[in-house]
């Protein structure tokens, strides 16, 4: 409960300052402009930070149309399926020209196989020498216009290729954003939560072990209302790197929420993520967080971690409310630890939450 209490004062504090800023800048306090200022008061997207920063520096308010752009270039939910139709009807304009180009190169080939009959026939007939160099000529003529034909239909073919790559390129990477939290580039929960169903229905088919890690910053609203969003950003990318650095090819880090992270470790038993946990608790452990703006060393950052293993049967749910529970307890044991399911202390609390 004390997790879940923690998770209600810091989205408060979050909701506060959005309708702060609403108020100070005097704006509506609609729908829209409150998931605005929300989304500036977690910093979950640094370029909407960023964005907003400069317009205030440069005009000292956001105007509605600002406001506007704002939302459709970050938060809509339509934004990267709009991007997504827009490269998806280049693609097809793109073919579509192809295609014509290709059309009229068929036309062009048959003209030039009528004129080679045509050319074929007089010859045939023809009675002196200066009509038979006309022909010949005319056939040279012919033969160098379809050449001509030909090289620029390869022109076009070598660039709409190029372009299509580039779309395709464009294609991949409005995916990846919509799969990748933007401010610590692990992935998001969307991904998370398809990638943790499809890893448990392989493990139960293949019958092999699975493992699911949550760690979650200590005293993480503390860094925020002390050193401000900007130093809780700079945790949050500190975790997030030693959790990369500490994974396989084959594990899921993610951005489980908040301050909180997840990882799936397929083909993993229980011993071995323990291991992982810990070497990822040491990374985090021995850096010293230091304020980019002024140098100065605000100490170290420390991370609790739930450890748990697919058991027959297990759902999503189940599977993430046992890890949830480890980490739950690795925070009220002291923090800065790894605790897994089979631990005495863990073990005993579910025992009296069922009692």
């Amino acid at each position: 409960m004390a997790g879940h209490a923690d998770e209600h004062e810091r989205t408060m504090a979050f909701a506060d300052i959005a309708l702060g800023q609403i108020k100070a800048l005097r704006q509506a306090a609609t729908p829209r402009n409150y998931e605005i200022w929300y989304a500036y008061a977690t910093g979950y997207h640094p370029s909407l930070n960023h964005q907003i920063n400069e317009l205030l520096q440069q005009n000292g308010a956001l105007s509605d149309a600002d406001l506007e752009r704002i939302y459709n270039d970050y938060l809509s939910p339509t934004r990267l399926t709009d991007r997504i139709d827009t490269v998806g009807n280049q693609v097809m304009g793109e073919i579509e020209q192809v295609m014509a180009m290709i059309d009229a190169a068929a036309g062009s080939a048959n003209s030039y196989t009528e004129s080679l009959v045509d050319m074929s026939e007089k010859i045939g007939n023809s009675k002196d020498r200066e009509g038979l160099r006309a022909i010949v000529e005319s056939l040279v003529q012919t033969a160098k216009e379809m050449e001509v034909s030909n090289q620029k239909l390869e022109e076009r073919l070598n660039a709409s290729k190029q372009e299509i790559n580039e779309l395709q390129e464009n294609l991949e990477a409005v995916r990846t954003e919509s799969l990748t939290d933007p401010l610590t580039q692990l992935a998001n929960r969307k991904f998370f939560d398809t990638s943790l169903d499809r890893a448990i229905v392989d493990a139960h088919t293949k019958n092999e072990p699975l493992s699911l890690m949550m760690t979650d910053i200590d005293h993480f609203k503390t860094f925020n209302d002390n050193f401000g969003h900007l130093t809780g950003d700079q945790v949050l990318r500190l975790v997030a790197m030693s959790v990369k650095q500490n994974v396989k090819g084959q594990d899921t880090a993610a951005r489980y929420g908040g301050e909180e992270f997840a990882i799936i470790l397929p083909n993993t038993v229980l011993r071995s993520a323990i291991t992982v946990a810990d070497h990822i608790r040491r990374a985090v452990m021995t850096k010293e967080l230091m304020k980019r703006s002024t140098g100065e060393h605000l100490g170290r950052v420390t991370i609790s971690i739930g450890v748990a293993t697919l058991r027959k049967g297990d759902t999503i749910q189940s599977l993430i409310e046992r890890t949830d529970n480890c980490l739950y307890s690795a925070k009220r044991h002291g923090r800065n630890r790894v605790m897994c399911e089979t631990d005495p202390e863990v073990a005993g609390a579910v025992s009296a939450q069922v009692a």
